[in-house]
């Protein structure tokens, strides 16, 4: 009963707070509803970024993929804060310049608006297919494990994901589609303070248990018994060689962090350059800390259940299962629940932003007012938590649910990248060489990933390293077709060049700070690990 009222009362908490904080927002028009009216600092940025990205995708995915790999899967959460480095110096200063509200909105004034559509289409289809069920999924799958919906509801595993699912849809549903960017950023907020207490918990009670109530001998035994889980350094053949941190991983995070509308439009809410800057800067560092809650987890649930569990996204539930004391439960379960909220939410909201003002008033009706595209992009982002919520379920007939989301990422996220890459690079790239380019790298990728199973001549080469050298023809190939089809137009002087006027001044030097401290978290677990 206490694990209930505990979880009511902190999902209801957030909910007030961000109703009490929104109740007199302006929804009606676009800038608004969509950006938030340009009234974010750094801090509630920070948060948002963090919040937006940390979901049970990640607690539960990540984690199991450190059970099976150990620490070479902190990669994604590592170069992630170089990625974050390279958003806040080189392009948030670009799309503060240009004032826009989509990454779309930057194509159409680098290339046309024909190109803003097809980008817009295309990051609606990833998210819808790509995200958004597997956020609803593994959320299903912690809620489900931390309160035990089978038995009490008394139905079957697969109808409580079905249950679960609609749930989560729903309430995240509310918030997105009702609130606006600002209400979402508030609760990400909070949840985001709820979210570290309890994700700092579970790796902190998991080594008390080892360690029969020490941390510190907890980590001795992992120490001594699993070294080599430690070592982020991983090798040719495994699911991390280090190699693949320089080609498919770097341009994956980079893709993620800087191009993705659901994360990128926390930053074009903000109140000023400077603003932006921080909060992004500030998130890199908190990512910093990312391998001890996504990553040792897993590694502590290996070393105490030994490689025994039916399937690897389940370590991290089970942990929770095991070293949670009763009274938590609830807490545990609304943070869970606002990190599950947060993501679902977050990438709704950027759905209705990319349909209301890159398909609907870009395409379908241009006149259109702000409270008319507002009002029809709310509308499809109700038919997307629906899609979503229908696909999720099905996610469980695959293993390894971290790799899958990631590797079906790819497919779109590279060629989109190549895209912005070069339109921000070069103004000899032509609108019609980025087209067809663009399709031809999402067609390459299919095929020689998903299609040929990563064998190219015979030679099997892991998925990340097709991803990088997907990106490198791309970028040769829109070179190459640009001689044959010149473009038409100038390319807008503004998407080119970086704001630089409200700057941050420590921006460049925490960035440097940023990369140095991603270097020697690297060293030192490999020393640790190899030892």
């Amino acid at each position: 009963m206490f694990s209930l009222f505990s979880f009511v009362a902190f999902t209801g908490l957030v909910a007030v707070v961000s109703y009490l904080k929104t109740r007199n927002d302006d929804h009606a028009h676009g800038k608004s509803y969509f950006l938030a009216g340009n009234t974010l600092t750094g801090w509630v940025i920070a948060g948002s970024l963090m919040l937006t990205n940390l979901s049970t995708e990640q607690l539960i995915g990540l984690n199991g993929n450190a059970y099976t790999h150990g620490a070479q899967v902190m990669a994604w959460e590592i170069i992630a804060a170089f990625a974050m480095v390279v958003m806040a110096l080189y392009f948030f200063p670009r799309y503060w310049k240009g004032q826009i509200a989509t990454v779309p909105e930057f194509l159409e004034r680098r290339f046309d608006k024909q190109t803003r559509r097809i980008l817009g289409v295309v990051f609606m289809f990833s998210l819808v297919t790509n995200m958004l069920p597997f956020v609803l999924y593994s959320g299903a799958i912690g809620m489900n494990t931390l309160f035990g919906v089978p038995e009490l509801l008394g139905v079957g595993d697969t109808a409580s994901i079905w249950i679960m699912v609609w749930a989560i849809g729903i309430a995240g549903g509310i918030y997105a589609v009702f609130g606006g960017l600002r209400a979402v950023a508030i609760s990400d907020s909070i949840n985001g303070l709820g979210l570290l207490v309890g994700g700092l918990l579970i790796p902190i009670m998991g080594l008390v248990a080892l360690g029969d109530g020490s941390i510190l001998a907890g980590w001795g035994t992992i120490v001594e018994n699993i070294p080599e889980k430690l070592d982020p350094i991983g090798k040719p053949g495994e699911n991390i060689p280090f190699s693949t941190l320089f080609t498919g991983m770097v341009l994956i995070n980079v893709y993620y962090w800087c191009t993705n509308q659901s994360i990128v439009q926390r930053t074009f809410g903000a109140k000023s350059l400077k603003e932006g800057q921080k909060g992004i800067l500030i998130a890199s560092f908190l990512k910093l800390a990312g391998p001890f809650y996504l990553v040792l987890p897993g590694i502590i649930a290996y070393q105490m259940f030994g490689p025994n569990l039916a399937k690897q996204d389940m370590a991290y539930p089970e942990l929770v299962a095991a070293v949670l004391p009763p009274a938590l439960v609830g807490f545990f379960g609304a943070v869970i629940f606002g990190a599950i909220l947060s993501s679902f939410n977050s990438i709704l909201h950027s759905s209705s932003t990319l349909f209301g003002l890159d398909i609907y008033r870009g395409m379908i009706k241009p006149e259109s007012t702000d409270e008319e595209t507002v009002k029809v992009g709310k509308r499809f982002g109700i038919v997307m938590g629906l899609i979503a919520m229908s696909l999720a379920p099905f996610i469980g007939k695959a293993e390894g649910l971290f790799d899958l989301m990631k590797k079906l990422a790819a497919v779109t996220n590279v060629p989109i990248l190549a895209i912005i890459v070069m339109g921000m690079l070069t103004t000899s790239v032509s609108t019609k060489a980025a087209k067809i380019s663009l399709f031809v790298g999402m067609g390459l990728f299919v095929l020689l990933s998903w299609i040929m199973g990563n064998v190219v001549f015979g030679v099997e080469i892991h998925w990340l390293h097709i991803a990088g050298g997907n990106f490198v023809i791309i970028c040769v190939l829109m070179l190459i077709l640009s001689k044959v089809y010149p473009s038409s137009k100038l390319a807008e002087s503004v998407v080119l060049a970086p704001e630089t006027e409200g700057a941050w001044r420590l921006a460049k030097g925490l960035g440097f700070t940023v990369v140095v401290l991603v270097f020697l978290i690297y060293s030192f677990l490999h020393n640790l690990g190899s030892s």
